[in-house]
């Protein structure tokens, strides 16, 4: 398996992991919606953690990422659901 492919399998793992926790906290989902919503929480929790200068305390990096994609996939949820009103 190629370098790249093995990088994107573990990325669209982070973000399931990430929107699956998000839809425990908020509500509803589904695999392919806590995908997308974990994928783009990934984005976004890390650009928002980066923004607020917050940097978690885990020595395991794909938790921190998980964690940081749940984070991110919150904020995401919330702005669809107030989007959507």
């Amino acid at each position: 398996m190629s370098q790249d492919l093995m990088q994107l399998l573990i990325f669209l793992a982070i973000g399931l992991a990430a929107g699956w926790l998000a839809g425990l906290v908020m509500g509803g989902g589904g695999l392919l919606r806590n995908l997308v919503a974990g994928v783009i929480g990934v984005f976004v929790g890390g650009y928002v953690m980066r923004l607020a200068n917050i940097n978690l305390p885990i020595d395991n990096p794909y938790l921190s990422q998980i964690i940081t994609g749940a984070i991110g996939a919150v904020i995401v949820i919330v702005v669809a659901r107030i989007v959507a009103k």
